[in-house]
């Protein structure tokens, strides 16, 4: 089994913290991990119609067959449970005696915010990082290799073909989860909205526009960015906004937290496709920010991601803030390093100041350096970089 990052929090948690409550997208070995560090529980499937009609009908009854701890998967398929979950933990008053798991992060969080607020620890799982795969840099492949196979853990562990695994993953997990969430009626009309969103990653949502090409209403476009929100395919990077007297841009951006599902979706059966795809750069972009995102998430802390974007163009594609220092990020699928790459990066430090602390470059070549006080690194150096980042907060 790949070791996965979360671990050592997960382990602590479990002797702090009466319930763990894991999230994130299907298949991204959510089940497996609790599994393996908690071999002793019980173990329960909700998606099982027989147990989750027990859990429904008697609640009580079903959680007291539980006696040494539960993993109870899928949690919201019985959003009533955390309530019952409350009453237990405040009667017995120790840790580790519930893990709960779901796939739907708003339906999850949700119930636990009503529920079991102070009394969970909160994990979010996503699949395989680069650091996770692989020990160093020697054996991290190409980026076009990278963008083909993504990053569930499946298709590693069981060697299986990327194309035909989200393939299967398409029309089985989200097409069941889109019409159990949504009620979509136009399931051929939902498919075009996902690829056009593979095809609009890190680029500024437009609802008008997708929901022009979808044939749909934007208030339509809303709910179903939502149902991929919730589902953990999709996540929104905010606007970043300082004390800074320029006019700047106030919508997201649109990212996938896979790279190799959002690939899958435009069509890129090999990893050739990709070489000369005028999508390249976007897919880069969306591989280096979801790394970042998972290494946040991988310790057990909330996303400090951003990006900055004026009304004239001046863009700079990832800012993390740590609050008192901000650090500026610019990501290029160059194999080489060009002097406009620091363009946006200088401009910003005159715009912040001191308080931009650190600017780096990541580019698609495989040497790390510093150039005009800009630390430049390689995609395969990016536990590097992360080491350094994660003693910030």
């Amino acid at each position: 089994m790949i070791f996965r990052t979360i671990t050592p929090y997960f382990e602590r948690f479990l002797t702090q913290y009466p319930v763990i409550t894991m999230t994130g997208p299907r298949q991204s070995g959510k089940t497996t991990l609790c599994r393996h560090l908690s071999p002793n529980y019980d173990y329960i499937n909700l998606e099982d119609l027989e147990n989750r009609q027990f859990a429904i009908d008697d609640p009580k009854g079903f959680l007291a067959q539980f006696s040494n701890g539960v993993i109870l998967d899928e949690i919201q398929r019985t959003p009533d449970l955390p309530s019952m979950i409350q009453s237990i933990v405040d009667e017995k008053n120790q840790p580790g005696q519930f893990i709960i798991t779901g796939s739907q992060q708003f339906e999850v969080i949700e119930s636990i915010n009503q529920s079991l607020a102070g009394r969970t620890a909160i994990i979010k799982l996503l699949p395989l990082s680069l650091e996770e795969l692989y020990l160093n840099k020697k054996e991290i492949p190409s980026i076009d290799n990278l963008f083909y196979t993504g990053f569930y853990p499946r298709i590693y562990h069981d060697n299986l073909n990327p194309t035909e695994a989200l393939s299967f993953y398409v029309h089985t997990y989200i097409e069941r989860d889109v019409r159990r969430l949504a009620n979509i009626k136009n399931l051929s009309a939902f498919e075009r909205f996902i690829k056009i969103c593979a095809a609009q990653i890190g680029q500024l949502i437009n609802y008008a526009r997708i929901a022009n090409e979808c044939g749909v209403d934007q208030k339509t476009i809303s709910s179903w960015l939502s149902v991929l929100k919730a589902s953990y395919l999709v996540f929104e990077l905010q606007p970043h906004f300082e004390n800074i007297r320029k006019r700047l841009v106030k919508t997201s951006k649109l990212f996938f937290y896979d790279v190799g599902l959002a690939a899958y979706l435009l069509g890129m059966k090999n990893p050739q496709q990709t070489i000369q795809s005028p999508l390249k750069g976007s897919l880069f972009e969306n591989l280096i920010i979801s790394e970042f995102i998972k290494n946040r998430f991988n310790h057990a802390k909330d996303s400090n991601l951003y990006f900055f974007r004026d009304n004239t163009g001046n863009e700079v594609d990832l800012i993390l803030d740590y609050g008192n220092n901000i650090i500026t990020i610019e990501i290029k699928s160059s194999e080489t390093i060009s002097t406009s790459f620091f363009k946006n990066l200088n401009f910003y430090k005159k715009l912040s100041g001191e308080k931009n602390t650190k600017r780096i470059i990541i580019y698609a070549g495989n040497t790390s350096r510093k150039q005009q006080d800009i630390d430049i690194y390689s995609y395969k150096d990016l536990s590097i970089l992360f080491a350094e980042l994660n003693a910030l907060d």
